[in-house]
């Protein structure tokens, strides 16, 4: 599948402000903090690479309801997504955990407490992980505004993951959120 089909599956007539320079960064090995402004398309710059990669796409958020929205979207257009979070009971997450394994899904919505689960960790170093995704990434800066202690832990999951192109999303980060959020990703200069 080109970068053409996957914008017609999508339903992209043209891209936005950075998008097509962010995608082809992450498609090149690199890595990038993206700050757009809601509503500006931050979503396609990952979602786009994920369907044009052969492995598995983590999507770290903080908001359950984005997740289910974000997952709602991409089934309508007959995209293999899926989240595993504290909303589900524990027969629809184990049975989400197998579908993984069994290599089932492109895109994975999770928080990032769900890297406390030692079957789901487990499952991961299974399959090849294409590309991270953070968003709401000032969640991972103790200058935010939505400060997350486990958003903290984001720079120990990317090793965990061999440190994937990572792209780390926000509307809004001041200069010092900014740095932080490179510094606890481990970005170096020239990923980034």
């Amino acid at each position: 599948m080109g970068i053409d089909e996957v914008k017609e599956r999508l339903g992209i007539t043209n891209f936005r402000s950075h998008q097509e320079e962010i995608i082809n960064l992450l498609l090149n090995g690199g890595s990038c903090l993206v700050i757009m402004p809601t509503g500006m398309g931050k979503s396609l710059c990952y979602q786009i690479p994920a369907l044009l990669s052969e492995g598995l796409t983590i999507v770290i958020s903080p908001l359950i309801a984005l997740m289910y929205d974000q997952v709602s979207a991409l089934r309508e257009k007959k995209i293999q997504a899926t989240f595993i979070n504290s909303s589900l009971s524990k027969e629809i997450r184990l049975k989400r955990y197998e579908e993984l394994e069994a290599g089932d899904y492109k895109i994975l919505y999770i928080t990032p407490e769900r890297f406390r689960s030692k079957s789901f960790c487990e499952i991961l170093k299974k399959r090849k992980i294409s590309f991270l995704a953070i968003d709401e990434a000032h969640c991972i800066s103790q200058w935010g505004h939505d400060f997350r202690p486990d958003y903290s832990k984001i720079g120990e999951i990317r090793k965990f993951l061999n440190s994937p192109p990572t792209i780390a999303l926000t509307a809004t980060a001041t200069k010092q959120v900014q740095t932080d959020i490179i510094k606890e990703l481990g970005f170096s200069e020239e990923e980034f």
